[in-house]
């Protein structure tokens, strides 16, 4: 695939290296973001060209931005939204500038993403991430309780200690917002940005929640197809459009994603593609992530992918969510090695399309 992909964490947070990166057969494209700029305010310029000039001397194209966050003030609804949207849209503009074609955000109430355990271990000896519904039952001052009771080292992702404070603010704040609010709020937030993208040509990306679920009395807006339908209506644009996660969606079994990725590449509203497996540790729904392979995990990805090559799919894509194998001990779910064999996968699956197709 031309456009395959892998994320990195930037030279002062991740262990892995661009050169590394560059040796991946058939990557071409660095997926960045510059992590030490606080959510809401506006990226520079300068940073923004260091980025990409570093990726360019590795041999790489930097054209996927993962993610620009978005303000809760923006998510909540409140007054100061205003402000943030206005440094939104002049994020745009300096990516713009700079060759950046894809945004890839959520709109997720004060989490990305939740697992509950960030070193599973599996019965091969690697460790990868899990999320188990028993550890997020309860209310959020129960769970909070629970975390800092926790005598064997369980931490939510995202409920470090000296963020604790600052999730309790956060869910007194959204104590109001329903999903129909949430979804007023996010329109709002379209509007307000969609003339930029049209005029920067940036295609905005929304990931799905993951899980695809409420949690914590939060509400959540992009869990399926439904979810789908009423987002591309907020704004009827290409512009708008979807990062389809194969994991994320496919955490609910209800959803089909192949025929979803069908459905709304057909529209043109996929610039972005996460291919990744999970599997399902019982009728729960609980689940880990898994090695790329179909073999390994509950998702098809022949079918994933054949879905993406008969509907023409030449956006952007990357591998997701990797074990720790091999003694690696980095970034949980971001590793090297794993991913690096997910795109080795995903690559000779779409080759062996290509050719079974003359």
């Amino acid at each position: 695939m031309k456009n395959m992909g892998f994320r990195w964490y930037g030279s002062a947070s991740d262990a892995i290296k661009l050169q590394d990166i560059r040796q991946i057969p058939g990557t071409t494209q660095v997926v960045g973001a510059l992590f030490d700029i606080p959510v809401g305010e506006v990226w520079p310029e300068d940073q923004i060209a260091a980025l990409k000039n570093q990726v360019e001397a590795a041999g790489l194209k930097l054209e996927v931005i993962e993610s620009v966050n978005i303000h809760d003030d923006i998510k909540i609804g409140l007054p100061t939204r205003d402000r943030y949207i206005e440094n939104y849209k002049q994020t745009i503009r300096n990516l713009a500038k700079y060759g950046i074609k894809v945004i890839c955000y959520n709109f997720m109430p004060i989490f990305d993403w939740v697992r509950t355990n960030l070193h599973y271990k599996l019965a091969d000896g690697s460790t990868d991430l899990a999320f188990e519904h028993q550890f997020v039952e309860g209310t959020p001052d129960e769970i909070i309780e629970t975390v800092q009771n926790s005598s064997n080292g369980y931490v939510l992702p995202g409920w470090e200690p000296e963020r604790l404070a600052e999730v309790k603010q956060l869910f007194t704040a959204y104590q109001n917002v329903d999903a129909q609010k949430l979804t007023d709020n996010f329109k709002y937030f379209l509007e307000a940005i969609m003339p930029v993208c049209e005029e920067c040509d940036v295609r905005m990306a929304i990931h799905p929640d993951d899980p695809p679920r409420p949690l914590f009395g939060l509400p959540r807006i992009f869990k399926n197809r439904e979810d789908m339908l009423t987002i591309e209506q907020l704004y009827e644009s290409k512009y708008n459009g979807f990062t389809i996660c194969t994991g994320s969606l496919g955490e609910n079994p209800k959803n089909d994603v192949p025929a979803l990725i069908r459905e709304f590449v057909a529209k043109d509203r996929v610039p972005f593609v996460h291919a990744r497996n999970i599997k399902f540790m019982n009728a729960a729904g609980d689940f880990h992530e898994a090695a790329h392979l179909s073999s390994e995990g509950s998702l098809d990805m022949y079918e994933i992918m054949k879905a993406l090559y008969q509907s023409g799919y030449e956006g952007y894509i990357r591998p997701d969510h990797g074990r720790d194998i091999w003694g690696e001990q980095g970034r949980p779910g971001y590793g090297l090695y794993d991913r690096a064999l997910g795109i080795s996968y995903l690559n000779g699956l779409w080759e062996a399309l290509e050719k079974g197709n003359h």
